[in-house]
């Protein structure tokens, strides 16, 4: 397995021309892009799912499931929807389909919770009939639970054999991505109704809980598949530097806070070592931090060039990050990393693809919106 950082071999930086925020279009490496507007006014939206019918979920941070029913976002929040505490980067988080929701209408939703023991994430399964969730129920619950706002995580990602992957922020306390009996910084693998695969990692070690797949991560915030492979891939946050890009192996340490390439926000050491013996290195670091979020391998067909690339979107530097990577006889090399959609000035939350191949970006705002790209040639 590959361990080791890669070298970005080029970097571009693309500016916006100087029309309106509706309908932008923007010169890429390989391709003209058209930037439009598909709905607005969503507040802080974090996540977005897409269903048979081609109609779209849309998770507000504030605590609102939302519809947009053939390109119109429908004016009532979906029902059933569960108490979310909006405190900090907490709130109503991801929003996934079961792999067979066509036949069990089953939906999953992340979101922080609080009680008088303080702050965690969770997640939700019901199912989605009509206008509003019924069958509702907590599969997972992040334990124990703490003060504070920061790094609830909250991605998840069904793999191609029906598991379901959580990512756990470490709470802005770095020492628990290392405490095995700590739910915080760790990526998290469970049955569809929330029970623990007899083949997790740590299933037989008294050490670590059951439910955990990988420890010593930051703060997740994009889970995808490998279109070819289905293995999982994430990226996370760094503090000041050391924002990742990992391919996620049952079993292994990623390193947060013993290895990082970042530095603490008031400009301190947190380690000397950027990589150490079990501790699984980045296949890239991005330091200065951008800040990733959403993250998806393009498999479209409008932007042939871009097939197996990943996308990432950037809440720090406000763009997407495209990175090509090719793999070898020893892993995974990352050869390019281009930059773009700078000039919109919008904090990227997540991007997807829809099935049938369209990319969709959400802004981070209070007001924020759905964009669709496509091509402008």
């Amino acid at each position: 397995m590959m361990k080791k950082n890669i070298v970005v071999l080029s970097t571009t930086l693309l500016l916006i021309s100087s029309m309106s925020f509706a309908q932008s279009i923007l010169r890429t490496d390989h391709y003209e892009i058209k930037v439009q507007t598909l709905v607005s006014g969503l507040n802080h939206p974090w996540s977005i799912a897409f269903l048979p019918s081609g109609d779209k979920l849309v998770t507000e941070r504030s605590g609102r499931l939302r519809l947009i029913q053939e390109g119109e976002l429908h004016p009532d929040p979906i029902k059933g929807v569960p108490q979310v505490a909006a405190i900090g980067q907490g709130g109503l988080l991801d929003v996934t389909l079961h792999p067979d929701f066509e036949t069990n209408q089953w939906i999953y939703l992340a979101y922080s919770d609080q009680t008088d023991e303080g702050l965690t994430t969770r997640v939700m399964r019901a199912r989605l009939k009509g206008h509003e969730l019924i069958e509702a129920v907590d599969i997972f619950e992040a334990l124990p639970r703490s003060a504070g706002g920061r790094h609830f995580g909250g991605r998840m990602v069904f793999d191609h054999e029906g598991y379901l992957y959580v990512s756990v922020g470490d709470r802005g306390e770095m020492e628990r991505a290392q405490k095995g009996l700590d739910h915080a910084g760790t990526i998290i693998r469970l049955q569809d109704d929330g029970s623990i695969p007899k083949d997790n990692p740590f299933i037989d070690d008294h050490q670590v809980k059951n439910e955990i797949f990988t420890l010593g991560n930051r703060n997740p915030q994009g889970l995808t598949l490998h279109p070819e492979t289905g293995e999982v891939w994430s990226n996370e946050h760094g503090p000041r530097g050391g924002d990742e890009i990992n391919l996620i192996h049952a079993g292994l340490n990623y390193g947060w806070p013993k290895v990082t390439h970042g530095i603490n926000y008031s400009g301190t050491s947190i380690t000397e070592h950027t990589e150490l013996p079990g501790m699984e290195s980045p296949l890239l670091d991005w330091t200065p931090s951008i800040a990733p979020s959403g993250m998806v391998f393009y498999t479209g067909d409008a932007f042939p060039t871009w097939q197996g690339n990943i996308l990432n979107g950037a809440l720090r530097d406000r763009l997407i990050s495209r990175v090509a990577l090719v793999k070898t006889e020893s892993g995974y090399l990352l050869t390019e990393e281009e930059r773009f959609l700078q000039g919109l000035g919008e904090r990227i939350r997540d991007i997807r693809q829809s099935p049938d191949g369209q990319l969709y970006l959400l802004t981070d705002h209070a007001h924020g919106s759905v964009l669709t790209l496509q091509r402008a040639d």
